[in-house]
Parts: C-alpha cells; sequence; structure tokens
C-alpha cells in the first residue's frame, strides 16, 4: 500500500436506518482505482446509492453513498479501502518509489481439504464461512461419494496474506469445525505447490452448445429468457460539451454491481475516468455522467473506437453474468459465467451467491467447480454445478435460473 495519510479513507455511518452511510476517498489517483474501490464495496454487500468521482489526473475525491447491513463490517471495509489506495508519494512523482511498494509476487494459493458427512446447504455454509474470514476461492472442486460423504477441495488465498501461521490455520479449523460437525474424518490446509496450483487452474471442457448458447451474444438476445438479462442501455457519446473530455451519458437498469461493471469494463479499455456522477432514476433505473479520456490524454474522437466501447458496455450492462440450466439424460449440470477483469479479479461472491440460491430452492449439489476459459479473446470464470436429480424434490428449470440470477443480480 505504501504511505498513506489515515484520513484517506472516511467513513460516516448513518444515524438512520433508511438513510446511506457516505465512503469518502481522497487519495492519488490511477487508472483503474474506481474498479478496485468498486470491487471492495461489491465484497461487502454493499448497495451503491449514489457516486461523485472527480479527480485532476493525479488526485481524486471519490464519494460513495452505500446502504450496509447490521452486519457490515465498517473497520475492516476501510482497511481493504486504504489498501487499494495508491501512496501519496506516486502523486509526488516519485514512481520508481511506488514501484519498490508494489507487491513482488502473486499471493501463495493453499489447498484446504476436507472430508465429512454430506447435508442440504453445506456447500453454502462453508463458502459463507470463507468469505468471512476474507479468504478468496480461486477454485473449488467438490464431489459427493454414493455412502453421502462429501470430498472437498478449496484452492484459496489468503487476504491478510498470514495463512502460513499456525494461529491463522487454527482460526480456520475452528471456523469450519462450526459448520462441517464432529463427523469431520479429515480438514487440512496446506500451500499448493507450482504444479498443484497450475493443474487446479486446468478448466474441464466446455462443449460447443453451451459456448453458442452463453456466449455467442447473437445466439444469447434471440434466444435467451428475458428474466435473466436487462433490457439494452442507452449509451450516447458527446465530444462537443467539453473542451477535453468525451462525455458518455448512460441510462440502465440498475443491479448488483452496476457500477463495478462500469468501472472494470473502462478499465480493460485503460480509460481515465475525470468525473462521474452516479444517480438512481425511479426504482430501477439508472443515470450516469462520465468525462472520461484516453491513456493519451485525448478525447475518443475516432467513431469506431466510439462504437467499440459502446457495443462492449452495452453487453456488459445488459449481460453482466450468463446462467444456463442444461437437462441432460442423465444429469442437471447449472452453469455461471462472469468476465474477468484485464487485472486477472473476478466478480466477489458469486460462488456464495450460486450456493445461497440453491440452499433457499432446498437443491442439493452433487459436485462443483470453477474454472477459467479464454472465449473470444476474452477470459471468463465459469462455474459449473451438478445437481442432484434424485433428491425427489422438483424444482423447475426456469425457476432454478431465475432464483440464481436474481441472487446474483439483486440487491435483495
Amino acid at each position: 500500500m505504501g504511505l498513506l495519510y489515515d484520513d484517506a479513507v472516511i467513513i460516516r455511518q448513518s444515524e438512520k436506518e433508511d438513510e446511506p452511510s457516505v465512503i469518502t476517498v481522497n487519495c492519488p489517483d490511477k487508472t483503474g482505482l474506481g474498479c478496485d474501490l468498486c470491487r471492495i464495496i461489491l465484497f461487502f454487500g454493499l448497495t451503491v446509492a449514489g457516486t461523485d468521482v472527480s479527480t485532476d489526473g493525479k488526485w481524486c475525491y471519490i464519494v460513495f453513498w452505500v446502504v450496509g447491513r447490521p452486519s457490515t463490517r465498517w473497520g475492516l471495509l476501510k482497511k481493504r479501502l486504504m489498501g487499494a489506495c495508491p501512496s501519496f508519494w506516486l502523486a509526488c512523482g516519485m514512481s520508481s518509489y511506488w514501484a519498490e511498494l508494489q507487491p513482488s509476487k502473486p499471493p501463495d494459493v493453499f489447498l484446504l481439504k476436507f472430508c465429512c458427512n454430506d447435508r442440504r446447504g453445506l456447500l453454502h455454509d462453508v463458502t459463507e464461512v470463507l468469505c468471512e474470514l476474507e479468504l478468496t476461492i480461486k477454485t473449488v472442486k467438490v464431489s459427493t461419494t454414493p455412502e453421502g460423504k462429501v470430498m472437498d477441495l478449496f484452492y484459496i488465498t489468503d487476504t491478510r496474506e498470514i495463512m502460513h501461521t499456525k494461529r491463522r490455520k487454527e482460526d480456520v479449523y475452528d471456523h469450519l469445525k462450526a459448520v462441517l460437525g464432529d463427523d469431520t474424518s479429515s480438514c487440512e490446509i496446506e500451500i499448493a505447490g507450482p504444479d498443484i496450483s497450475a493443474s487446479s487452474q486446468e478448466p474441464s471442457f466446455l462443449s460447443d452448445a453451451i459456448i453458442e448458447d452463453m456466449f455467442n451474444i447473437e445466439m444469447l438476445e434471440k434466444h435467451q429468457d428475458h428474466s435473466l438479462a436487462f433490457k439494452r442501455p442507452s449509451i450516447t457519446f458527446d465530444n462537443l460539451l467539453s473542451p477535453s473530455h468525451t462525455l458518455i451519458q448512460i441510462v440502465c437498469q440498475d443491479h448488483k454491481g452496476l457500477l463495478y461493471d462500469i468501472m472494470r469494463t473502462l478499465k480493460d479499455y485503460n480509460i481515465q475516468i475525470s468525473y462521474v456522477r452516479f444517480t438512481t432514476k425511479g426504482k430501477t433505473e439508472c443515470e450516469l455522467d462520465l468525462f472520461i479520456m484516453q491513456a493519451d490524454s485525448k478525447k475518443i474522437a475516432d467513431l469506431r473506437k466510439q462504437n467499440s466501447l459502446r457495443c462492449r458496455l452495452e453487453m456488459e450492462l445488459s449481460h453482466p453474468v450468463r446462467v444456463a440450466l442444461i437437462s441432460r439424460t442423465h444429469d442437471t449440470e447449472l452453469v455461471v459465467a462472469n468476465p474477468i477483469e484485464s487485472s486477472g479479479e473476478g466478480r466477489p461472491l458469486v460462488f456464495y451467491d450460486i450456493t445461497l440460491a440453491l440452499k433457499m430452492l432446498n437443491k442439493p449439489i452433487f459436485s462443483a467447480e470453477i474454472g477459467r476459459h479464454v472465449i473470444d479473446d476474452h477470459e471468463w470464470e465459469v462455474y459449473r454445478v451438478l445437481l442432484d436429480e434424485g433428491d425427489g424434490n422438483s424444482v423447475s428449470k426456469k425457476e432454478i435460473e431465475e432464483t440464481v440470477w436474481k441472487m446474483l443480480m439483486s440487491w435483495g
């Protein structure tokens, strides 16, 4: 993180239940900072009711109006937001000093494996514990034996970076024991070596039919149920209003992670954001004004570049995640996909929301896995959940898809 003033992030909690809390970020700017902050806010389950962003390219001032939960850990949220802010040395032009402060390697990957008796909702309860402990699930492989036992493998990273300590591992064991019960036959955490980490990232095969149905935007809009997508947003470009910036005006449906979806798209295009105004319009629509520049500090004057960015934003805001339930002769598989940022980060809490939706439907999980796939030059995180169809609990395809979609997309 580097050196930061303690007031780089200020959180003023609301005194009334129907009023939003206010998060103020005042720190050096960098391309993609807004995306990083929005990802953290989304991870903490906060509803963004509005935002103001202004920057001169070196220093930024950002205000988020958010609606939290009684369980929101505000102190930890501030710490994580502070961790995303660049050091003030960057604004002073001391880029070499800033470079020395950056992590020299990606975080270590650990393998959490346990075996215990299966029960409905177990996978979500374990996922909830890992999220509360700030353990990021990179990959998971879950399988159920005919005897009713589960063998779960979670490849995780530790946000706190202390998983190598005995105390941290014991803390994880204690929290897991509360949900796994006393019949756990084994529970271990070990560092995943390079070979194991690499093999864990190898995705399973995706059929051409799945790729065509879920990732071909023309097929998606033609055949997919409109309850699993948002209406196409209105996006306009204006190069006349400002002498130095392009104005993008967006009117779209609100959803969980809306601001994150916009910010990550602009980050992938290496777009610099100088000003943002985000307001709600009625109960379901939002309006955004964004004054932006290219990386060379020029407007986006090229119509081809404008059209490319417009098409990408339309796709990301109408289909931020993809959900499909695939029925085959002997089994039923739920497939959920979300795009990966150019930095390698993915949308937070996706697996949490999937398992919670299935728990609410009382739908048991036979197996599950997470993998990454590159499709049409875009990387996707794909969640594949094989459902247990022999449980006698009949839930329609439409109900499963809509429940998972709403859990992922609705603030609820």
